[in-house]
């Protein structure tokens, strides 16, 4: 596996901030939704969120699936206490969502009917690392655009209270990482997915790192899509080549190529690719 050398580390001031507005919120929530991404189910995984969340209810929602590889899906899934796959941005995802979250909070539920409260509103703090799609997830629960999405890291920056209906309320709540990303290969594949801002990445390295990951993994994806030898010595040449993206002195563009692999793999156009496979923690 190629060796990525730049240290990734990546915690701007409004992820403190947010994670201190965070805890005082969740004494006023039933419940936390942790959306992950379904391609990188342990890299997407906060441990600060673990710690602070640790005395509440979870539910843990592996969005973008349909990205994921769909045989590595349901393995996460059973591997997860409580745990649904979401594609937030194409599928309605309502019913879904409310009912497993009454269904974790049933005791709770019947406790308040046998004090006289019949119908009572559910709260629950959507949370995760940047980039896994909790803006889109929250818009397509809602089934109206409420929270601002855009396909890059640390877009929404403070939280917000959202009503879905009579029965749940979500709290919004900005994409957080953690101080210090001590595991490296998570690390990676978290910049990979694009979880991490690119501005501070060699971003040749991260494609050369996925591109050798989907060569081993899921050999023949990469000359269906570029029709190059994946054997070759080096890819992105080699793709570079294949699409005659030439400078004006015949040199490959390599730039161009490092680009359109990057969106290639985040896009799912390459294929469905789940980058840390479930017999890794077997």
């Amino acid at each position: 596996m190629s060796e990525v050398k730049t240290n990734i580390n990546w915690y701007p001031g409004h992820m403190a901030k947010a994670r201190r507005q965070m805890e005082e919120q969740l004494k006023m929530v039933d419940i936390v939704i942790e959306l992950r991404d379904a391609r990188m189910p342990l890299a997407s995984a906060n441990p600060m969120l673990e710690e602070l969340t640790k005395n509440k209810a979870r539910l843990i929602i592996l969005n973008k699936s349909d990205k994921a590889d769909s045989k590595e899906n349901q393995l996460w899934v059973k591997h997860f206490e409580r745990a649904i796959l979401t594609d937030s941005a194409n599928e309605n995802i309502t019913n879904k969502v409310v009912n497993e979250v009454k269904d974790i909070l049933k005791a709770k539920l019947e406790k308040a009917k046998a004090r006289g409260i019949r119908n009572k509103s559910l709260r629950a703090m959507v949370v995760g690392i940047p980039n896994v799609g909790k803006s889109t997830f929250i818009n397509n629960v809602v089934k109206k655009k409420m929270a601002k999405t855009e396909n890059r890291p640390g877009v929404t920056k403070s939280l917000q209270w959202i009503r879905i209906n009579d029965d749940l309320e979500l709290l919004d709540t900005p994409g957080v990482l953690w101080p210090k990303l001590d595991d490296q290969n998570k690390a990676i594949i978290m910049a990979l997915l694009g979880s991490i801002n690119d501005i501070i990445l060699d971003q040749e390295e991260l494609v050369l790192y996925g591109l050798e990951y989907i060569k081993k993994e899921y050999p023949g994806l990469l000359n269906k899509r570029y029709d190059v030898d994946e054997t070759s010595s080096d890819l992105i040449e080699a793709i570079g080549l294949s699409k005659k993206w030439l400078k004006s002195e015949g040199e490959v563009d390599r730039e161009r190529a490092i680009k359109m692999i990057l969106t290639d793999i985040r896009s799912d156009k390459i294929g469905r690719i789940t980058f840390e496979k479930h017999e890794s923690v077997e």
